[in-house]
């Protein structure tokens, strides 16, 4: 839209570039340490990305507009401005892209240096003062191939390895291939290996320990899971004796939760209790009602399927 509208292109020097590139790994840390200590995505009310996503959750704060609206306005200027030095994913990304299998690389013997591969990077990579192009933010588009004015296969002066080496250029029906196959194999990893998104754990394990699957209502998010933690973790009526510990895949509808706890101090029935009943805060001194509701367990009938929930872990 920029070069649509005439804008100035803003070219930075390598140097600043290299010095503002840091700030994305500041961000992160931030991040990071916020998200520790509230046990919430704390900075999701200032993501522009998560408020277009949620169609303007209640939690998006305007500020996630105000930083939506300044990135458009310096990526009017400026190639890609936040991935370059604000992205906290590309910071996560940035040194696992020196192991890319995939990589411009270059041929210092037959480059000019005439800086057209550079002028012509979409995201800005000074490509005639590297050896190979290990940036993150490199999306192997291949301009900077085309427009190498050295095309002689014999003494070219890039190259994006492997398919040079393979002696043909890949095609775009090829790439897509490539691309489709990783992603649908990531897809089915996640499928066949479910990592829960929140673990956490009361007491010290022991030998005689079962597990129960459940199937648990509201629990959208890492600060619900704490708050079913929380009600897991209660000192009333309904406390679970022993050892217990959670595993949740925390989203919307029906989320799966696993718990793993000692079979001779509580009950599957007990802990389904814990879970819906309220519970009174004697530190706040309120009465906090369960937000949760267990797939195929009514809290009035106050009984269920325990039996078939309980798989022994052979421990």
């Amino acid at each position: 839209l920029g070069r649509y509208l005439s804008l100035p292109n803003l070219r930075i020097p390598n140097r600043i570039d290299r010095s503002l590139a840091l700030l994305k790994y500041g961000v992160l840390v931030v991040i990071l340490i916020a998200t520790w200590r509230a046990s919430e995505l704390v900075f999701r009310g200032f993501d522009p990305c998560y408020a277009l996503i949620s169609r303007h959750g209640a939690d998006i704060t305007v500020w996630a507009y105000v930083v939506l609206g300044a990135i458009i306005v310096a990526s009017l200027f400026i190639i890609v401005p936040f991935c370059r030095w604000f992205c906290p994913l590309a910071a996560v990304l940035n040194p696992l892209s020196r192991f890319g299998l995939t990589r411009i690389r270059r041929n210092h013997e037959n480059c000019s240096q005439c800086g057209l591969c550079a002028d012509q990077c979409p995201a800005a990579i000074p490509i005639e003062q590297l050896q190979q192009v290990h940036a993150a933010r490199c999306i192997s588009c291949l301009n900077c191939i085309d427009c190498c004015p050295k095309k002689d296969p014999t003494a070219s002066a890039l190259e994006w390895w492997p398919a040079h080496r393979l002696g043909k250029r890949w095609s775009h029906g090829m790439l897509i291939g490539v691309m489709l196959l990783c992603t649908t194999f990531a897809v089915a990893a996640s499928y066949a290996f479910p990592i829960p998104s929140f673990v956490k754990s009361h007491g010290v394990a022991s030998s005689d320990l079962a597990r129960m699957d459940l199937k648990v209502n509201n629990l959208t998010c890492r600060g619900r899971s704490n708050l079913l933690f929380y009600f897991l973790e209660r000192d009333d009526l309904y406390e679970i004796p022993g050892f217990f510990r959670v595993e949740a895949w925390p989203g919307p509808g029906w989320a799966d939760v696993v718990i793993t706890f000692e079979k001779s101090a509580t009950h599957p029935s007990a802990i389904k209790q814990a879970i819906t009943e309220p519970y009174y805060d004697a530190v706040g001194d309120f009465w906090r009602n369960s937000p949760f509701r267990i797939q195929g367990y009514d809290p009035l009938l106050n009984d269920g399927p325990e039996e078939s929930a309980m798989i022994k872990l052979g421990l």
